[in-house]
């Protein structure tokens, strides 16, 4: 009995070490944890995701729409283009002012009317009516008049201008009122400008040290009229010389002959 006993124990003892040796054993610690992997690539995606977003937010920063203008009011300024020292011809009307709410009248007034929280509070700038002005461009490097040349910085002011033969930069200046007497600079990129009521703006292309003008008196005078509730678009009346006809009249002479 004993003999027997040890043979079954020999052959448990020896199905033991197969199993633990061959077959499950070896196959658990093969095994791959498979969700502590899964679980791993998750945390660094998500990671990786939350780090662009927050970069994406740094530069790519929304002003805030709060504050004026809003939506329920209506703002007026001016607006000047100059050359190389030639002031350009007022913008035509908008052609999209159903669409947007920055519009020029084609007198040189612009009105300032957000239609929605894009264009409001601290949306409300220059920037945001020229990019809505179909061949209008302004940065910090480039200005175009639409139909004409884009100048760059350091490029050279032709001939027939008052700048001529000296090279330019990109600049724009703001008055806060038609009665200020002296512009700011912005402090920053020029088509962040943000607009004011009744502010006078010119974006020019002159050499580094030239002085700015104010737009022309003309479009004060169309800016004032609006502002006080006038009409914004300029109008010309037609002149019409009236002639009356003169009819010379010749009184008859009669000769008389003494008889």
């Amino acid at each position: 009995m004993a003999s027997n006993s040890t043979g079954k124990s020999n052959s448990t003892g020896k199905w033991v070490e197969r199993a633990a040796t061959t077959g499950g054993g070896r196959t658990y610690r093969g095994q791959m944890p498979v969700n502590w992997y899964a679980s791993l690539a998750v945390i660094c995606i998500v990671g990786l995701l939350l780090i662009g977003f927050s970069r994406y937010q740094r530069t790519h920063q929304t002003a805030s729409s709060a504050g004026p203008p809003t939506t329920s009011q209506q703002w007026f300024a001016g607006l000047g283009i100059d050359i190389c020292g030639k002031l350009q011809p007022n913008l035509p009307a908008s052609a999209n002012a159903a669409k947007v709410g920055f519009t020029a009248n084609g007198n040189g007034v612009l009105t300032i009317q957000p239609k929605n929280s894009s264009e409001s509070g601290s949306n409300a700038t220059l920037g945001k009516f020229v990019s809505g002005y179909k061949g209008l461009q302004l940065n910090a490097s480039t200005l175009q008049y639409p139909g004409k040349q884009v100048w760059a910085n350091g490029d050279v002011c032709p001939k027939g201008t008052p700048d001529a033969g000296k090279p330019g930069v990109v600049i724009v200046y703001s008055w806060p009122s038609f009665t200020a007497k002296t512009g700011t600079e912005p402090s920053g990129p020029p088509e962040d400008l943000l607009f004011e009521n009744g502010q006078l703006i010119t974006m020019a292309f002159v050499p580094a040290t030239a002085t700015v003008p104010k737009p022309p008196a003309q479009v004060i005078t169309a800016l004032i009229t609006a502002s006080t509730g006038g009409s914004t678009t300029s109008t010309t009346l037609a002149t019409t010389s009236t002639t009356a006809p003169v009819t010379a009249t010749s009184a008859p002479t009669a000769a008389t002959t003494p008889k």
